[in-house]
Order: structure tokens, then C-alpha cells, then sequence
């Protein structure tokens, strides 16, 4: 079946706004899709997606067998007192550091893992 695409768009010009919306509807009911237009989300993730995140945060996945070594790391890196240090170990899996540069998480994360931790940068 061949569509007259001109006897439509003649039709649509002569509608009402109304009678589009019902078309509208009527035509995501039928065929399960919506009109929503994902513009923004398109183009905001456009040139973005492909590019290198500037920030990542660090997580401390998993402390291994050396979990005071990984506290005194955990120290040097965040300048957090010893208490405070313990603690983020503690509640591992845990953010260590956020809104890095990629080039500083991989440092940090080098650190913990030379101490035998297991760390996720993200």
C-alpha cells in the first residue's frame, strides 16, 4: 500500500490542534513509541560521550590483607586524622578522593594498590 504523502500533509494542515493531539496519541498507542522528543538528552551527550571524562572519583573497593597500610595510604592521600581514615577504610567499598583528574586518580590509585587494595576509578 502506497501512502499519498501529499494528501497527508494537506490533511495535517487543515487540523485543528486538538485533532493532531489525538493523532498523536493514537499513533503511540498503536505502535508503542512516543512523541517525546530526546532532544537534550541527545544533544548534551553528544561530543560529551566520546571525550574523556575531567573528573572521576576514586573508590576503595575491596582493603586486602594489609588494612593498616591502606589507612596510613588512605592518610597520606586525603589528609584525613587517623580516626577519619580508619573509618572511610572501614565502610569499603567507599569514595577515597572525588572530582579527580584522571591523571591524579591513577596516581592515588597506584598508591592503595602497592598496599594491596583493590581500588575502582570511576
Amino acid at each position: 500500500m502506497a501512502l499519498d504523502t501529499q494528501a497527508i500533509v494537506d490533511q495535517l494542515k487543515d487540523a485543528t490542534i486538538l485533532e493532531l493531539n489525538d493523532l498523536v496519541k493514537a499513533i503511540e498507542e498503536e505502535f508503542g513509541v512516543s512523541a517525546a522528543a530526546p532532544v537534550a538528552a541527545a544533544g548534551a551527550a553528544g561530543p560529551a560521550a566520546d571525550a574523556e571524562p575531567t573528573e572521576v572519583n576514586v573508590e576503595l573497593t575491596e582493603v586486602g590483607q594489609e588494612k593498616v597500610k591502606v589507612i596510613k595510604a588512605v592518610r597520606e592521600i586525603t589528609d584525613l586524622g587517623l580516626k577519619d581514615a580508619k573509618g572511610l577504610v572501614d565502610k569499603a567499598p567507599s569514595n577515597v578522593k572525588e572530582g579527580v583528574t584522571p591523571e591524579e586518580a591513577e596516581e592515588i590509585k597506584a598508591k592503595l594498590e602497592a598496599v594491596g587494595a583493590t581500588v575502582t576509578v570511576k
